[in-house]
This record gives C-alpha cells, structure tokens and sequence, in this order.
C-alpha cells in the first residue's frame, strides 16, 4: 500500500479528495493523521505559489509523494478579495466571521458574481511536481442555504443547479467543483500511482 500525504489539516477537504480517488492501492492520509504539527508558511502571492509550498514542505522533510490545495473565493466587486485569504478573511479560521465579513463588504452592491479557485499540487521527493488551476463560477447570495459543505458554500450560489454548494450532495458538487475539477486535471497528468506521465 502507497501513502500519499495530502498537506491539510481540514477534514472536509480530505473527504473531497478521497471521494475523487478510487485506488484501493492508495492511502491518503491528512497531516493530523501523520501526526505532522508543524506551522507551515504559506507566503506565496497565488493560490499556485502557496499549493506549491505545502505539498513541497510535506514532500522534502517526509521523503513522500504529497499532494496539496490551496483555494477560495474570489468575487469580482470586491477586486476579486478575499483571495488567497479566503480562510482568515476575518482574521482568524472562522467560517461565520468570514461569511459574516463578506456580506457586510457587499452590502449594497448589485454584482455578485464570484468565483471559487482551487490549484492543486503533486510533489515528489526528486523535487518534480505539476500544478492544475481550476475555477468554478457562482454567485454570493445574502441568506445562507444548506447544511452540507464548508466555508462560503452556504453562500455560494450556482445558477445552473438552482441551489448553494452547501444544499448539493457531494457527488453532485464534485461534477463542477472547482477542487474536484482541478483533481481530474491532476488524474489526466499522473498514473494511478501518481507518477508523471
């Protein structure tokens, strides 16, 4: 069985990622789940650069293949924050405070249109990796809707389903996800073992 790292802490993401990955060969395990307690630095100025910088750390101190995300939110009347400070927009990692800060930035604004950016990153020990940027285009709404997702999904709209990410099962937000469509992008690009092609 091959160990796989995927650089995050945050469970809901873990879900997403396994829920895509079907190799019985394959074990993804979280950093909680390794046991890894350190703070990592993400200072990079792109949802890419920062991708980078995890699944890299993970993969030079560990010797192991290791995957990462870096996403959030970008809305378009807020000259596209929050950005790559989607997870402490507020100043901290509180979704409620998050949500709670954007609607008040958008108070009185008409464009609501947003997007959600997700760049995912395999790195090997041999210092090769990849990188996909994937994007997924919704609209932020006033009332939250939804107990399923995580983050701004409660508020994140999508036209095309008629409803939020937080109100679609996972299945059915993995079909245009922006996490989900970048982790096929990486599918095309490595084996079943996440080797390069």
């Amino acid at each position: 069985m091959k160990t796989i790292v995927i650089a995050t802490n945050n469970l809901n993401k873990v879900r997403e990622f396994k829920s895509l990955f079907n190799n019985p060969n394959i074990e993804f395990k979280s950093l909680r789940e390794i046991g890894y307690t350190k703070d990592i630095i993400e200072d990079g100025l792109t949802f890419e650069e920062n991708a980078i910088i995890k699944a890299k750390t993970i993969s030079k101190e560990l010797g192991v293949i290791a995957i990462s995300d870096d996403s959030g939110l970008e809305v378009e009347a807020l000259n596209n924050e929050p950005g790559i400070y989607s997870a402490r927009y507020a100043g901290g990692h509180d979704d409620d405070a998050n949500n709670r800060l954007l609607l008040k930035n958008l108070k009185g604004i008409e464009n609501r249109n947003a997007r959600y950016v997700c760049a995912v990153c395999v790195y090997h020990p041999n210092d090769e990796y990849r990188t996909v940027v994937e994007s997924c285009k919704g609209v932020i709404i006033d009332d939250a809707k939804g107990q399923n997702g995580f983050g701004y999904d409660p508020y994140f709209y999508i036209p095309e389903f008629g409803q939020t990410f937080a109100e679609v099962s996972l299945e059915k937000k993995n079909t245009i996800s922006h996490r989900a469509k970048a982790l096929r992008g990486i599918m095309e690009i490595c084996d079943e073992n996440f080797n390069f092609k």
